[in-house]
């Protein structure tokens, strides 16, 4: 018998659009699905708790679909270094295939490995998949790269995904026996006590077959109306395929090649370009990852390293346990802290809130959010977050400072999400829902909300907030750089 390929999985947990798969199959050697928890490499980036509550079920999902398969897949756990060789020795094989990643240190670890076991003989290959363009293969006219979105959106437009995304192998050969594998429960990714997953469990079925039901459910519905109600936090107008795409669970390519065909069918071509736009935001923030690598912990633009941040655990606290007193904000972060998530329009808000209205650094916004989120993507999350603050690339202009009633009022008008999410506020009238302070004495008391003791009284006035930020980012600009 040839001896065995081993399809190393990381986050690629599907079996459609999978050219490694396709390439393993094609070998005609038996194959091994391994998936190594490596949490012991170096770097700070291993999953937050929600995101490691959702790998749980996701690898749980892939193992029944190869299982379907008549395959089954191995799960290890540790330095991928160490045990990739490892697994290799057990079992003979001369060659490993993964679909390539794109952070920093995953991107390092898989240089090196590929380097030491190419040197020992290892058939050790890469493949596309994660994103619809190499970030290599957009670049400006002079070769380098973008750091604008527009130009980088037409470049991608200009070289638009030919190739339809891959069929599943109609047949995976099994490796008989395959070597040992742990229990799923051993990886210890779910939380125990105290279970606070219970509100992931009722929101999300993650997996291919949730993702791509996920992904039905947006193209037949949703879609035709999402350049108008996308900022809608009180509507469903979002994919919420996010966390299926950051899991490989859904390649990008089938995303766009099913819109687009979606689009054929039902001519919601606007819906479908608003749409595919912001899944080139998702290409754009991995081109930034890629080439600045520093992204995630450093501000793109240096300027802002002397920025006078404020260290405020307190109002920092506040934040996470949405506690602010801004009902758009608060809502919004107890959505994420229930469900993984959180609509897209709220984190720019709530993110703004918390760098410009507390003057808390971004980072520490983006450590909750990596942590809380089921979508905890690193190049999203960073360059979002410092997109909002104000120090990214094509960032938002500093002196954008949201103002939270004004947001709240203008995408949530009836108070839907809020009173969903807040429901201490429910009875009130829409006219104060977004600002309960303003309310007389006896709306609050016949709505049964005492401010301070029900729901927190603001912890910072927006205009002298506002005034403070313009104050700090104009030390900036008076120091000529």
């Amino acid at each position: 018998m040839p001896s065995p390929v081993i399809l190393w999985f990381q986050q690629d947990l599907r079996l459609q659009d999978h050219a490694a798969l396709a390439a393993a199959a094609a070998s005609g050697r038996p194959i091994i699905p391994l998936y190594i928890y490596d949490d012991e490499s170096p770097g700070p980036w291993t999953p937050g708790g929600a995101a490691r509550w959702w790998l749980h079920h996701s690898l749980a999902a892939l193992r029944a679909t190869l299982n379907e398969r008549g395959s089954d897949l191995v799960l290890r756990r540790g330095a991928a270094a160490r045990v990739l060789p490892q697994v290799l020795a057990e079992t003979g094989s001369a060659a490993v295939f993964v679909t390539r990643r794109y952070e920093p240190d995953a991107a390092a670890q898989e240089g090196r490995l590929a380097k030491a076991l190419r040197e020992n003989g290892i058939d050790f290959r890469r493949f596309p998949g994660g994103l619809l363009f190499e970030p290599e293969s957009i670049a400006t006219k002079d070769g380098t790269p973008f750091k604008v979105f527009t130009p980088f959106y037409k470049a991608c437009l200009a070289k638009l995904p030919e190739q339809v995304p891959i069929d599943v192998p109609e047949s995976i050969a099994a490796c008989s026996p395959l070597p040992h594998s742990m229990a799923l429960e051993e990886l210890g990714l779910l939380p125990r006590a105290p279970d606070w997953a219970a509100g992931l469990r009722a929101t999300w079925t993650a997996g291919e077959k949730g993702g791509q039901a996920r992904l039905d459910d947006f193209l037949d519905g949703a879609m035709a109306g999402y350049r108008s109600s996308r900022d809608r936090p009180d509507m469903p107008g979002t994919s919420r395929i996010s966390p299926h795409l950051h899991f490989g669970e859904l390649s990008p390519r089938q995303v766009w090649h099913r819109a687009r065909f979606a689009m054929e069918m039902t001519g919601a071509e606007d819906g479908c370009t608003a749409f595919l736009r912001e899944l080139l935001w998702r290409e754009f923030s991995y081109h930034l990852l890629h080439h600045w690598p520093s992204l995630p912990d450093r501000p793109f633009r240096s300027t802002f390293a002397r920025f006078p941040w404020h260290d405020d655990p307190a109002a920092l606290k506040a934040w996470q346990r949405g506690e602010t007193g801004y009902p758009i904000v608060d809502a919004g972060m107890r959505q994420l802290w229930h469900s993984g998530w959180m609509h897209n329009r709220v984190r720019m808000v709530v993110a703004s809130f918390l760098v410009k209205h507390l003057l808390v650094p971004w980072q520490a916004g983006a450590t909750w959010f990596w942590d809380t989120l089921v979508d905890a993507d690193l190049a999203n999350n960073s360059a979002s977050w410092q997109w909002v603050t104000g120090c990214g690339a094509d960032a938002a202009p500093y002196f954008r400072i949201f103002n939270p009633m004004i947001q709240g009022e203008k995408f949530d008008p009836d108070g839907t999400y809020v009173r969903q999410w807040l429901p201490e506020l429910a009875a009130l009238p829409t006219k104060v829902i977004h600002q309960p302070w303003t309310a007389p004495p006896l709306v609050l008391a016949e709505a049964g909300v005492v401010l301070g003791k029900d729901y927190p009284a603001p912890i910072v006035d927006h205009s002298a907030a506002r005034k403070r930020a313009l104050e700090a980012f104009q030390c900036l600009k008076d120091r000529n750089t």
